[in-house]
């Protein structure tokens, strides 16, 4: 069998069923096979969307997502997609033509070193220099981009061995992928500690994405606050009594107050990332205790002074025989009605009907249409931490945004990829003008692939979080963050044949959403928000500055 046809025939095996990517001359073989191929192809405008929609559909679906670009630039565009799926434990397989393996090294036409460029940002690299390699490739890293912490991994495909034969015989062979060990010898301690602690918070995390039964019990067993990440919203119900909502450098006052008061952190699937365990949100007592559940043992001790049970697995199994070591457990009532209080004086009013227009106005209406299968994705910066901070999941893999790597950009394409895995459910993109304007063409191919999404466009005019931190940490030294010459954005949308509507006053909001969810094309809102409203609280990065705290009532 050629190596194109045995490409694809293996993808189709492993239940592949929709591809992202965009041609070029090295894998004009494999598009030739495809052509034929039930594998649905989704024609990007540029190869790093191409990434960020395989990581929507993965995120939307759990499945594997699946890009494809040319040798050179076509590999290279591809970095950032991949590095942003990485980065949030992602699965993905990313597929990269190369020159013909006797030109390597020779600096042939759109010759690149992919395989040593996606290393550091890959679980695993594959470079097919023999064509009966090409299936214990794609058999592997099919497993290895799931196993364990997920991520993305790369083949590099050069075109003559695509254009080889395979022996078939090689297809369906067995490939020993080791299963990841595991370590739960701790769990009786941690089961101790739990049953000795007066103060217990649950802190939830995008590990955590498949334990969502088992955490859900764990919560109701010791009514203790629940504070969750960016990559943990949806986990734990955002309507759940003791959800304290997110916490970090934007998160909620409750939240942050929970784990300040707490005595043990119970960590199910957190990194504890520095956008998150920064030092204005750890537990003041330096005696505190931290149970840690993480498939991934290298984000063991990144929490100094403190005394630490480290349970390395899956963290379904994991929490499950915490539950079953806790029978019998009572909680403290007193813990319980605090975290109820922190709650209820966190609830704030959203339903803010000033011009012009402030972005909390936005979410309370957003949060009116959002149903229990509708997906949200955001861009980067002030636009994503709105949405973080005042948006209701009551549901994993609702909410999907660009954690870790911080991508601008990464909103509209994953909404695309989303739909892709997910075509029943309505999609709600969450966009800035600076990071829509990075990806802006991505429009057209949500209409050529009849794959609509509502593109919610928060317009300020400006790169928003960083004139934040200019405004409140560099004496409003506003320096290269003021958008000039930005289009007339619903007159591009037009353009492209999508739907346009401008909304300037804060009740046009709802009418609109609605129009834009029931219009049956892609439709970009876009809503003239106040350029001086900051997301607030925001706890600094410097540990000797001051938090803002805005209008919070703590």
């Amino acid at each position: 069998m050629k190596g194109t046809k045995a490409l694809v025939t293996m993808l189709d095996k492993k239940g592949v069923d929709t591809m992202f990517g965009y041609p070029g001359g090295s894998v004009i073989p494999i598009y030739d096979e495809l052509y034929d191929s039930s594998i649905r192809h989704i024609l990007v405008r540029h190869e790093q969307c191409a990434a960020h929609m395989a990581d929507g559909y993965a995120r939307a679906s759990g499945r594997p997502g699946v890009c494809l670009a040319t040798s050179g630039p076509g590999a290279t565009n591809l970095i950032t997609g991949v590095a942003t799926a990485y980065a949030d434990s992602v699965p993905m397989l990313a597929l990269t033509g190369q020159v013909g393996t006797g030109s390597l090294g020779l600096g042939a036409f759109q010759e690149v070193d992919a395989y040593s460029l996606l290393m550091p940002i890959t679980k695993h690299n594959f470079r097919v220099l023999d064509s009966n390699r090409l299936p214990h490739a794609i058999t592997e890293a099919w497993d290895i981009c799931q196993m364990g912490r997920p991520g993305p991994v790369h083949i590099d495909l050069p075109v003559d061995q695509m254009k080889s034969e395979v022996d078939v015989s090689y297809m369906d062979e067995e490939y020993g992928v080791k299963p990841i060990p595991e370590d739960l010898s701790g769990i009786d301690q941690a089961i101790r500690w739990i049953r000795e602690a007066k103060k217990p918070v649950i802190l939830v995390g995008g590990g955590a994405i498949n334990a969502c039964r088992e955490v859900r019990e764990l919560a109701d067993l010791l009514r203790a606050p629940v504070d969750v990440t960016l990559m943990g919203m949806g986990i734990i119900p955002s309507s759940y009594d003791l959800n304290m909502g997110p916490l970090g450098m934007h998160g909620r006052m409750a939240s942050k107050i929970a784990m300040n008061e707490a005595d043990l952190v119970i960590s199910i699937g957190s990194r504890f990332s520095d956008r998150t365990w920064s030092v204005k949100s750890r537990m003041q007592d330096t005696e505190g205790r931290i149970i840690h559940i993480d498939v991934d043992a290298t984000e063991f001790g990144k929490h100094k002074y403190r005394n630490c049970v480290n349970l390395q697995g899956d963290s379904r199994r994991a929490v499950r025989m915490l539950v079953e070591g806790l029978k019998g457990y009572v909680p403290n009532k007193t813990w319980t009605d605090r975290g109820l209080e922190l709650r209820r004086r966190c609830t704030c009013n959203l339903d803010l009907n000033a011009n012009p227009i402030l972005p909390q106005k936005v979410m309370f209406e957003l949060n009116k249409i959002i149903k229990d299968d509708t997906i949200v994705t955001t861009d980067v910066g002030q636009n994503q931490m709105w949405a973080m901070h005042h948006l209701n999941f009551e549901h994993p893999r609702q909410l999907l945004s660009s954690g870790t790597f911080g991508t601008m950009g990464f909103g509209l394409p994953a909404a695309i990829g989303a739909k892709a895995a997910k075509p029943e459910s309505d999609v709600v993109a969450i966009t800035g003008d600076g990071g829509f304007q990075m990806v802006m063409q991505e429009v057209a191919t949500s209409l050529a692939e009849d794959l609509p999404v509502t593109i919610v466009l928060l317009n300020n005019g400006v790169l928003g979080m960083v004139r934040q931190w200019q405004k409140l940490f560099w004496n409003e030294r506003y320096s290269a963050t003021t958008l000039d010459a930005t289009p007339d954005f619903v007159k591009m949308a037009e353009a492209f044949g999508a739907k346009g509507i401008l909304v300037e006053k804060p009740g046009e909001i709802g009418d609109a959403l609605k129009e834009a969810m029931d219009c049956g094309r892609t439709c970009l809102v876009e809503i003239r928000v106040d350029v001086n409203e900051d997301i607030l609280p925001m706890l600094p990065a410097d540990p000797n500055a001051a938090a803002v705290q805005g209008r919070c009532p703590f």
